[in-house]
């Protein structure tokens, strides 16, 4: 609530404008907007965020590190709105409702505190569904540029990619203009993508349901999808994948951008994935999954072999072939 707190109040953003120097405190105060009986409060919220490593004290003043970099308005990886749609009153609420929900059977905490599943009311509520979805775009250019950086060769040899569940399309978009001679679809439910429009030649979106039917294509991206599901629900969708890369003489791939848990050995790294797990279980009631429950869901799903690579962080690329 502290990080959320300076992001709002411009933090990042004065001191990046400040320039290359260090920003003194009694500078960065008459910056902001600030009322005057809360102008010595500032130092307090400081001292927490240099603790925590998003600001570094030098020369008496405040200069950003790398995780505060992220968090500026003109970054185009930056993960501010990820991290504001995250800790939206929405999604905090459900929490309060934890322990009530393990004596209840409602399905997720969420539909304890707010009376419907997670989708449902995002789909119902636009502006907190634009909040959401403006933060899952944000972590996806960040995932994508990281991608396309280090992993680019995993697209080698693709005529055609669906992103499925692609939302407004961020992931597909970079792949299209990244890779020209690659038709990329966007797979979404028709509320998403109706009035969707697009300039990109080998771009387009696609009105449909992955629980029902999927486009055949080379590859098939699944970026943070298969966590928000329940196990039964996720043999559903990757049965659909394998159709759709084995239909029409295609011999394809299944692209799964999801955490391995226990896959980094980094205690920080563990600690995020299993907050990630109950994050999971209180939104939309899937869950995060360690290998042999990944292993579990691609035998089920009727699929044969998989590779998994580690690409960011807490998350992996799982490639996984019929």
């Amino acid at each position: 609530m502290s990080l959320k707190c300076a992001i709002q109040l411009g933090i990042p953003d004065a001191i990046h404008g400040h320039g290359p120097n260090p920003m003194p405190l009694s500078l960065l105060v008459s910056t902001l907007q600030l009322h005057s009986n809360k102008t010595q409060f500032i130092y307090r919220l400081m001292r927490l965020l240099t603790h925590s490593g998003f600001f570094v004290v030098q020369e008496e003043g405040y200069i950003l590190t790398n995780s505060s970099r992220l968090l500026l308005k003109n970054n185009p990886c930056a993960v501010s709105p990820f991290l504001l749609s995250m800790l939206d009153s929405t999604i905090v609420e459900p929490w309060q409702f934890l322990s009530t929900w393990f004596q209840t059977d409602d399905r997720t905490p969420f539909e304890t505190a707010h009376g419907k599943p997670f989708w449902e009311y995002m789909g119902n509520m636009p502006k907190d569904g634009d909040a959401f979805n403006a933060g899952m775009a944000s972590d996806a250019r960040l995932v994508m540029s990281v991608l396309l950086e280090k992993h680019k060769d995993v697209f080698e040899g693709v005529g055609s990619v669906v992103d499925v569940g692609g939302g407004t399309g961020t992931m597909a978009k970079a792949i299209a203009k990244a890779f020209p001679q690659i038709e990329c679809s966007v797979l979404d439910l028709p509320q998403v993508v109706a009035d969707l429009k697009t300039d990109i030649p080998n771009f387009k979106y696609v009105q449909g349901d992955m629980f029902n039917a999927i486009p055949p294509a080379d590859a098939l991206l699944l970026k943070w999808i298969l966590h928000d599901w329940s196990d039964e629900e996720c043999v559903k969708i990757l049965k659909n994948c394998k159709a759709a890369i084995t239909s029409n003489d295609y011999k394809g791939k299944v692209m799964v951008i999801d955490m391995v848990v226990g896959n980094k050995k980094e205690e920080d790294s563990m600690e995020t994935q299993l907050f990630f797990d109950m994050l999971m279980m209180t939104l939309p009631g899937g869950k995060e999954r360690e290998e042999t429950e990944w292993v579990e869901l691609i035998k089920e799903a009727g699929f044969s072999t998989y590779k998994i690579f580690p690409i960011m962080g807490i998350r992996s690329l799982i490639e996984i072939y019929p």
